[in-house]
């Protein structure tokens, strides 16, 4: 493959990404990242969690889960977790609040996907699929 094209291709995957993200956040009206819906979901399948863990997890930097955390925890979706045995551990955990909004994040990704995948016959789909895997492995 020239090597104009692999640039192609990620420009390409780069703008169907972005525009994902776009409509996403248009759609899910909440005033929340995608990065503040991966550390709720993070937090709802692990259980409390130490916020460099999460960090480490999702490729984030401490001090930027620091700021995300923050304002999860100003909308009461998150709350500060002191751990007993040693005070100086903060743990962050997700609240029913929080759990809701990450279902509703989930439902509206589902209608993303099913709308931007509608384009695609299934043999596409199979083959988008099978090319992602190879690529993941």
């Amino acid at each position: 493959m020239k090597e104009q094209t692999i640039f192609e291709l990620l420009h390409t995957m780069d703008k169907v990404t972005n525009n994902l993200i776009i409509q996403w956040n248009k759609m899910f009206n909440e005033n929340l990242g995608i990065s503040h819906i991966l550390i709720l979901s993070h937090l709802r399948s692990s259980g409390k969690s130490r916020p460099s863990d999460i960090a480490k997890s999702l490729g984030l930097t401490p001090p930027t889960l620091t700021h995300l955390a923050e304002k999860l925890v100003q909308k009461e979706l998150v709350v500060r977790i002191v751990d007993e045995s040693d005070r100086r551990i903060i743990n962050l955990g997700i609240t029913e609040k929080g759990i809701e909004m990450v279902n509703r994040a989930h439902q509206e990704g589902v209608v993303l996907r099913k709308n931007l995948f509608k384009k695609l016959s299934d043999e596409e789909k199979q083959q988008l699929l099978a090319i992602y895997e190879k690529l993941d492995s």
